[in-house]
């Protein structure tokens, strides 16, 4: 499959695979030719989209039809929305303003995280400890201006296809049930399933699986100043338990990249109980945050990109009202080359 595969596609002149010529989960993991669990080579040895090849089992014109009632929604946070950051090595950028005449304004940034609000994680963002990055690509690489894994491939593909919102915070309100945001409660695969169904939704093959905790409701609105500043210190999130069911799950529904309404879209930090910590975990050889996390078998391992802090309130309250949680998305990262991650700049379109 080539590195840009033809997006612009009709139900009559496919250039894809048949879903079936894809191995599901359980044969990643019985891989002895690359890391277990891994889709390194699947879709070429020099691939740089991951999941997002899954966007070609989709008609896209299928998905524009899911616009019927002509209202589009920005999924992006304010630039001012997240404070103070959520990261400890990720700071708020400063912005400045000048002019040449009275009647003329320019503009630059300073210390631009481009993952610090709503965001889109490339593949070059985390790699494997025991495994490495995405397709066994050179970390060492990853330098400003080169190709490999470089976020401005996403925005060339680019992004758009069918969306299902998974609104499990809506679903555990409709049963008297709610999350402990306050706890960074762990969200089972289960949970998820419960709300899809209870939504009468269907994942399709090649669909972007929007996950809505309802964290960011509780972040603006619900929760103390205090609490606030220290989910930095103590960096609890809710979002869902690291689980290997949810990663075959997710390859074997053949989603192409999903996103949630909270910091990682899996709980963070990782539960004692993750399958996902690694030899150097275990070991205690390396001191790292980010032990047991889900992102490293997502991103490094499946090439799936993650979506962060992606702002699904009103889109939910609009599906809720209609009962019909499907849209198209589109998602257009800043063309930074060689980029880690971008701005999310995504719209729901319904």
């Amino acid at each position: 499959m080539p590195a840009h595969p033809e997006h612009f596609r009709t139900e009559d002149d496919r250039r894809i695979r048949l879903i079936d010529d894809y191995p599901v989960y359980r044969e990643l993991l019985a891989r002895n030719d690359a890391p277990p669990g891994s889709s390194w080579g699947v879709f070429g040895d020099d691939d740089q989209l991951g999941t997002l090849n899954f966007l070609v089992l989709a008609d896209l014109a299928d998905a524009a039809r899911t616009v019927r009632a002509g209202r589009a929604y920005s999924l992006n946070l304010r630039s001012d929305a997240i404070t103070s950051s959520l990261a400890p090595t990720r700071e708020p950028f400063v912005h400045n303003i000048f002019q040449r005449t009275p009647f003329h304004r320019d503009e630059w940034l300073d210390r631009f995280y481009l993952q610090y609000a709503t965001q889109i994680d490339g593949l070059r963002h985390i790699g494997h400890p025991d495994y490495g990055f995405y397709n066994g690509a050179d970390g060492t690489d990853f330098q400003p201006g080169t190709e490999r894994l470089g976020i401005h491939h996403f925005t060339a593909l680019p992004i758009a296809g069918r969306a299902v919102v998974a609104d499990i915070d809506g679903y555990l309100q409709s049963i008297g049930g709610h999350l402990d945001h306050d706890a960074g409660q762990p969200v089972e695969l289960e949970t998820l399933c419960a709300t899809l169904e209870h939504q009468g939704s269907t994942i399709k093959p090649g669909d972007i699986v929007l996950v809505r905790f309802g964290w960011l409701g509780h972040y603006r609105d619900d929760s103390s100043a205090d609490w606030r500043k220290n989910l930095v210190v103590k960096q609890f999130h809710t979002g869902m338990r690291q689980d290997r069911d949810l990663l075959e799950w997710l390859w074997d529904h053949r989603v192409a990249m999903v996103a949630a309404d909270n910091f990682a879209f899996e709980c963070w930090p990782a539960g004692p109980d993750s399958p996902f910590f690694a030899e150097a975990d275990r070991s205690g050889v390396a001191d790292d945050p980010h032990a047991g996390i889900m992102h490293r078998e997502l991103i490094a391992l499946l090439g799936m990109p993650i979506g962060e802090l992606w702002d699904l309130d009103r889109l939910a309250a609009d599906c809720a009202a209609d009962g019909r949680y499907e849209c198209l998305v589109t998602v257009s990262p800043l063309p930074v080359v060689g980029g880690v991650g971008s701005p999310a700049n995504a719209i729901a379109l319904r």
